[in-house]
């Protein structure tokens, strides 16, 4: 808790394990817990193959631990069906990657309303909202353009509006500057944060970029699946 506030996401003990060949487990993550509250910014800091990406994935339901306890609200994430859970995900969470996942096919303006076209909501409301919030992120010239019309800083902005269209109440990012040149890094990393103030969003962020991570007030460091 936080001056009795309870947090808004709660892990206890996670432990996760990848089988092996030789039919032995490769150890992940080794009792990890965390508390995240409402606007908070924290950054999980370290090296590749630390078990950062995987517990991410797990903070956000993308995936099961082996053993532990996940709550949003005090609501026992992992007593959820499958389909309950990717309901739910869909409207309290939104996932950033280093990779994009925009669909080829569609534009823009297409791919940011698909949050929304899977929650049900009329194809007008969900073109409304994709359409203001792309705006806001400077690509209301972009809306039409297909992913292979656009830069990958552009394409990294279209993400981060797909990820934000149902206004979730946690954002979580992993390793989102990447695969972006040092001007379009820097530029994403500035958004993120005003995103989050502009919209009262828990920000959790993955990465192993000590210059993005001191940005953040707080930062949590990790080495072979637990905290340091």
């Amino acid at each position: 808790m936080v001056n009795g506030t309870p947090a808004l996401i709660r892990a206890d003990s996670i432990v996760k394990n990848y089988p092996q060949g030789d039919g032995g487990e490769l150890q992940i993550l080794r009792g990890m817990s965390l508390d995240i509250h409402e606007g908070e910014a924290l950054c999980i800091l370290g090296s590749s193959g630390a078990g950062k990406s995987t517990f991410l994935q797990i903070l956000g339901t993308l995936d099961r631990p082996q053993s532990g306890q996940l709550f949003f609200n005090e609501h026992n994430l992992l007593e959820m069906g499958d389909e309950e859970l990717s309901l739910f995900r869909n409207e309290k969470m939104g996932f950033v990657f280093q990779f994009h996942h925009l669909l080829a096919e569609f534009t823009a303006l297409e791919n940011v309303m698909i949050p929304c076209r899977i929650a049900g909501e009329s194809v007008r409301d969900a073109r409304d909202k994709a359409t203001e919030l792309l705006y806001q992120m400077g690509l209301g010239s972009r809306i039409e353009h297909y992913p292979s019309q656009l830069s990958g800083g552009e394409l990294q902005r279209v993400a981060i509006a797909r990820a934000l269209v149902r206004r979730p109440k946690v954002l979580f990012a992993d390793e989102p500057t990447g695969n972006l040149d040092m001007q379009n890094s820097q530029r994403i990393q500035d958004l993120f944060f005003e995103l989050k103030e502009r919209m009262g969003l828990a920000l959790v962020v993955v990465t192993h970029d000590l210059t993005f991570a001191q940005k953040f007030p707080k930062i949590l460091r990790m080495k072979d699946g637990q905290w340091v």
